[in-house]
């Protein structure tokens, strides 16, 4: 890819990629992905716009990954872990590995309009608390969703 640079009026007549979280009917999102348009690969770069009433995700965590949302327009519900917190245009939120489960919920009455950030590791392990799943992702493979209840942790030794 030779594209370095994306211009106001490219974004702006970018439609984006309508998409519904697959475990999260009302987490609905119009995703402009800036960075696969210049061939970024290591990292994310998303502008994301929420509806009104809508959430970003499904409640979830990750193990490896990194994420951050810079919020440009709007008002939104960040539920970080059990607590709820009211973040408005020009907040920051910054989700570290392994750190506590996280979604926006867009509550107010214009589009939530903000950028996500996220690291694009070849591995990683995510939890979604409230369904009781864990998502794991490798490279060139198929995505796996375990029940958490029926995931088996053998004793089996160090490999050297």
């Amino acid at each position: 890819m030779d594209k370095y640079i994306v211009t106001r009026s490219e974004i702006e007549d970018y439609t984006g990629v309508d998409k519904t979280h697959f475990l999260n009917d009302n987490a609905r999102r119009i995703n402009k992905s800036l960075g696969d348009l210049t061939g970024l690969s290591g990292l994310g770069f998303h502008l994301v716009e929420i509806e009104p009433g809508r959430d970003s995700t499904e409640l979830h965590m990750h193990y490896h990954e990194e994420e951050c949302v810079y919020i440009l327009e709007g008002e939104a519900v960040a539920t970080i872990g059990d607590e709820e917190h009211k973040v408005f245009s020009g907040d920051f939120i910054g989700y570290r590995a392994g750190g506590k489960p996280h979604k926006l919920h867009n509550c107010g009455c214009i589009v939530l309009r903000c950028i996500v950030v996220g690291q694009r590791l070849d591995h990683d392990v995510g939890d979604y608390p409230n369904l009781g799943k864990r998502i794991y992702r490798q490279k060139d493979m198929p995505w796996n969703l375990v029940d958490i209840e029926n995931v088996y942790e053998p004793v089996a030794g160090r490999k050297s």
